[in-house]
């Protein structure tokens, strides 16, 4: 397992939907161009290295009703073990762009498997307020 696998198998949740953090690991980050074209590689932040497996192991994505699977690689960096995950067919899928921002909440996390649930928020400006303003000049500001 290379890439991410969209498993096309159906889970609960839609794309529009927000939901509170349930206290479980997680992290968010705004997506770089570094984690996109070419190597499409998700760095998973060491603080979180004590709850994840030392190991390769499968994960899971979840967003929007859908699944895509893929496989961390687990290295070690100094003293820390670190986790990277490929995850370029979710970035496609779900037309990441670099601006976005993305909440990552391992809801299952052991030595056989990781299940991440993901929120999407995007970066691109409100289409609601694109006819209120050009953004251009000080005469036209961008007003939220």
């Amino acid at each position: 397992m290379d890439s991410l696998k969209n498993s096309g198998n159906d889970v609960r949740g839609s794309e529009d939907e927000f939901w509170p953090l349930s206290g479980k690991p997680n992290f968010n980050m705004i997506v770089k161009k570094t984690q996109l074209k070419p190597q499409y590689i998700l760095y998973v932040p060491a603080k979180l290295s004590d709850s994840l497996p030392t190991h390769d192991v499968p994960v899971v994505f979840t967003y929007g009703g859908k699944k895509w699977e893929t496989r961390s690689y687990v290295y070690r960096r100094g003293n820390t073990w670190r986790t990277s995950i490929k995850w370029r067919e979710f970035v496609i899928d779900n037309n990441l762009n670099e601006g976005d921002a993305c909440v990552f909440e391992f809801t299952e996390s052991n030595n056989k498997l990781i299940r991440v649930k993901v929120q999407i928020l995007r970066g691109d400006f409100p289409s609601q307020l694109l006819p209120r303003t050009d953004g251009q000049s000080a005469d036209k500001p961008i007003v939220l």
